[in-house]
């Protein structure tokens, strides 16, 4: 054990003096911070006006598009070919042409722009439009417009969760989806990485000769657990000085913008995406409909994750899967001469884990079924699907089964990549195939 933890101090310090250690410390918090704040600040930022020249041949939509802080519509008397090569000189953003049509109301229009319009201005330009075309049809048809927007009904569908001691709380299946999400593929991230790390490592030891060195003082298996782990510390430091650093970066963010960010300034902005006006989020009474108390709800329903569980979940998987396919890694690193003989070995190994992210989209939309329930224990799936489960409520049963079989996992592969490992790690210049490998394994 003694020699294990020289391995694993000598591991962990080489590793954090690296320069590319220190900058990646640096630049991941503000990536991850960028994330979040940059999203908010383009959205404080108001962009340059919009000038749309509108050339209404039907005469339907005169004065209806109504000018905003970043859009301004003016009526073009001129033709419509005179209008377009006059359109930069005269400062327009875009054209909107509505050609006549043999129907009573168009369906139709056409944007003539020099770049490709953006979503906000097409949005708006349908958005008034629709809402038009809809009143015309309205009184043609000899329907109030007003009894059809008093009967519209918005349904704001709120899920309550109810646990075992019969208390309430608020949920957001949404929210639930973006948490789970977002810690399975930060594992899946964190497992390729490290994991090449120590595989590469092994490498490089055994093509400049120096592990015939290391291993006449140290037992095989003594090395390999003291890369694994050393690596995983590694892993750990950096990935809590991530959070740690993230975490000030945004509290700061917050701490001097919230006065000039509230929730339904958010609201408002994702609706101006989308294209839809004010007055469609509202209902009858001028209540907030739909989409503002969802948002609301999104940011009431948080507290319901359990936040402790997820970030203790998310350590022990991350440590856990890091653990098990580290092992497997360091395995293929001692049983090649170089990096490129390494793919034949890689694909079995990376398969599990990459089938896990790609089904994480379906294990989201039914996180209790038969399927994610075995993947969820299953030691190769069990540290990207446990995590994409665990934010919508686990049975703590299902939770303690996936821990005890990622254990019994992580000492499986440890086993079987010792055996791999005190072979591998003194051959050189040897073709080495599948067969072979279960040559060493059966080895006593």
């Amino acid at each position: 054990m003694n020699k294990i933890g020289l391995i694993i101090t000598r591991e962990y310090l080489t590793r954090v003096k690296k320069r590319s250690f220190i900058i990646m410390t640096i630049i991941g918090p503000i990536l991850m911070a960028a994330i979040f704040i940059v999203p908010v600040y383009i959205a404080q930022i108001e962009g340059e006006m919009k000038v749309i020249g509108v050339i209404d041949e039907t005469g339907l939509f005169v004065n209806k598009f109504t000018s905003g802080d970043q859009i301004s519509f003016i009526n073009v008397d001129e033709p419509l070919e005179e209008a377009k090569t006059d359109m930069d000189k005269n400062g327009f953003y875009a054209i909107l042409h509505i050609p006549r049509s043999d129907l009573n109301v168009p369906e139709s229009a056409i944007i003539y722009s020099s770049g490709q319009p953006n979503i906000i201005v097409k949005g708006v330009i349908k958005n008034t439009m629709r809402k038009e075309v809809e009143l015309l049809k309205l009184n043609a048809s000899g329907l109030d417009p007003n009894v059809l927007k008093s009967i519209r009904t918005s349904i704001n569908l709120l899920t309550i969760k109810i646990n075992k001691e019969g208390y309430e709380e608020k949920t957001s299946t949404e929210l639930s989806m973006a948490v789970g999400m977002i810690s399975g593929f930060l594992i899946y991230i964190f497992i390729f990485m490290y994991g090449a790390q120590v595989m590469r490592g092994v490498i490089e030891e055994k093509t400049s000769r120096i592990i015939e060195v290391i291993i006449s003082s140290v037992k095989p298996f003594q090395l390999m657990m003291g890369k694994i782990v050393g690596v995983a510390m590694v892993g750990l430091t950096q990935f809590i000085l991530w959070i740690i650093a993230t975490l000030i970066l945004v509290s700061t963010f917050m701490a001097i913008f919230s006065d000039d960010i509230s929730i339904q300034e958010m609201s408002q902005m994702k609706m101006q995406s989308n294209g839809i006006m004010q007055e469609d989020v509202l209902n009858h009474d001028g209540e907030p409909d739909g989409i503002n108390q969802s948002a609301m709800a999104i940011f009431e329903s948080i507290q319901s994750i359990n936040f402790g569980l997820v970030l203790g979940s998310f350590l022990f998987f991350f440590i856990g899967g890091y653990l098990l396919y580290g092992a497997l890694f360091a395995a293929i690193g001692s049983a090649v001469d170089g990096e490129t003989d390494t793919q034949q070995f890689m694909i079995p190994i990376t398969v599990p884990l990459i089938l896990s992210i790609a089904l994480a989209q379906f294990i989201i939309q039914d996180p209790d079924g038969p399927v994610a329930f075995w993947l969820s224990i299953f030691p190769l799936t069990s540290p990207v699907i446990m995590m994409v489960r665990i934010p919508f409520g686990v049975p703590y049963l299902d939770l303690i089964l996936a821990i005890a079989m990622l254990i019994l996992g992580f000492l499986g592969t440890t086993w079987l990549a010792a055996k791999i490992y005190r072979t591998g790690i003194l051959m050189y210049g040897k073709k080495i195939n599948y067969q072979e490998l279960w040559k060493w394994i059966r080895y006593k």
